[in-house]
């Protein structure tokens, strides 16, 4: 069943209030870092001008504290000054949410015109999903869009409590909503074979859902990153001064009961005399890493090994880097994982917010089918769940 989309809403004259995730990475002056869930948006955005409307944006920006002195740099104005940039028109930010200066400017809007409203989380109603204060932000428009994957998981008030204000032929989710959802039935419901899954990231405990549902419909679990050395270290390897998860070593062997011959760990590590850019390193083959060295990244012959199986797959999803790939040295395996799914003729999906931030690191983005917006969102909806969010938003057939 499909969503209500954007595309179903007549908004022409309307004033369209769209959820947005504009929770952006900061330079230290507060200036927008990394540009691309902005970008993200702009299809809906620009869909709703053409045809008529005004926009009304509102998101989140980081966890503000409630104290507003330290809350200065939470505020949406760089924010807004970027989207002004990249959407080429006018962009009037507003410093409160709901409340006079909000109702005035949302009053004034016309055709053609966006206005962004204040940080949403600067009100104390959003988290806790009260009413009163959706009633007050659902008056400022007409009609309601959901374009905020990163936050579907999450029942805040922006999220269902203000879209339950509208008619529900004024409700629908925008055009990344939408992608999201696509590519997650594609891997969910109606995957090609062969089915791979790539993890990778610190913690098994982060993933154990993940996993456990995953495993119902994959071919392959290639394993990375930190969480290898837990894997490992269930089976009765010795890795080192190795990152493990000492108490979750039964999450481990699950896991591993479970998988079978399904999940593929690596075959030889990048191993490093300390975790820093000027460690020493060298490569070690086998399960076990040596006293006072820590496993970084996977090696060359587990590189090519994954590769190999990336390439001959008919859908990858890719969730965690390989090792710490910030620091050049250790890169390798994370970088070679996006190349093999760039070149991959499957369809490849990356979802959590650091591998989304490798594959745009390496330049990659644009060669994969998706990458998800969405870390948390992405990651629980693999996990098999549904949310309340998407719930408020009439199905059509």
């Amino acid at each position: 069943m499909s969503k209500q989309t954007v595309r179903d809403l007549d908004v022409k004259g309307k004033k369209v209030l769209v959820r947005v995730d504009f929770n952006v990475p900061q330079a230290k002056d507060g200036e927008v870092a990394d540009d691309r869930r902005i970008r993200a948006a702009l299809p809906t955005l620009k869909d709703v001008l053409d045809r008529g409307g005004s926009l009304i944006l509102v998101s989140h920006l980081g966890r503000p504290t409630g104290d507003p002195a330290k809350d200065e740099p939470f505020r949406l104005n760089k924010v807004a000054d970027k989207l002004a940039e990249l959407i080429g028109r006018p962009v009037k930010k507003v410093n409160d949410t709901v409340g006079p200066e909000a109702e005035a400017a949302a009053k004034e809007l016309k055709p053609g015109g966006i206005l962004v409203l204040e940080n949403v989380r600067f009100n104390k109603g959003e988290k806790k999903g009260d009413p009163e204060f959706a009633k007050k932000l659902a008056s400022l428009a007409d009609a309601y869009v959901n374009d905020a994957f990163g936050t579907c998981h999450r029942d805040e008030a922006s999220m269902v409590a203000v879209p339950e204000q509208f008619p529900a032929d004024h409700r629908g989710i925008g055009f990344l909503v939408e992608k999201e959802l696509k590519i997650l039935d594609t891997l969910l419901a109606n995957p090609k074979s062969p089915y791979v899954a790539v993890m990778g990231g610190a913690k098994v405990s982060d993933k154990i859902l993940v996993i456990e549902n995953l495993l119902k419909q994959v071919d392959k679990l290639l394993v990375g990153g930190a969480m290898t050395y837990t894997f490992l270290k269930a089976q009765g390897h010795s890795v080192g001064n190795s990152r493990v998860e000492a108490d979750k070593l039964d999450v481990a062997k699950h896991v591993l009961e479970l998988a079978g011959s399904k999940l593929v760990l690596p075959v030889d590590h990048l191993i490093a005399d300390k975790p820093a850019a000027d460690a020493q390193i060298k490569v070690v083959e086998g399960p076990t890493i040596p006293d006072g060295w820590f496993g970084m990244d996977i090696g060359p012959k587990t590189i090519e090994l994954y590769a190999k199986i990336i390439k001959d797959a008919g859908t990858v999803v890719w969730n965690g880097p390989m090792g710490m790939f910030e620091v050049e040295a250790f890169a390798k395996g994370t970088k070679a994982v996006a190349q093999a799914m760039a070149d991959s003729p499957a369809v490849t999906a990356v979802g959590g917010g650091e591998s989304a931030e490798a594959v745009e690191k390496f330049g990659l983005a644009e060669k994969v089918s998706h990458v998800s917006t969405g870390g948390g969102a992405f990651l629980e909806s693999l996990e098999g769940k549904s949310f309340n969010s998407l719930g408020v938003i009439p199905d059509v057939k």
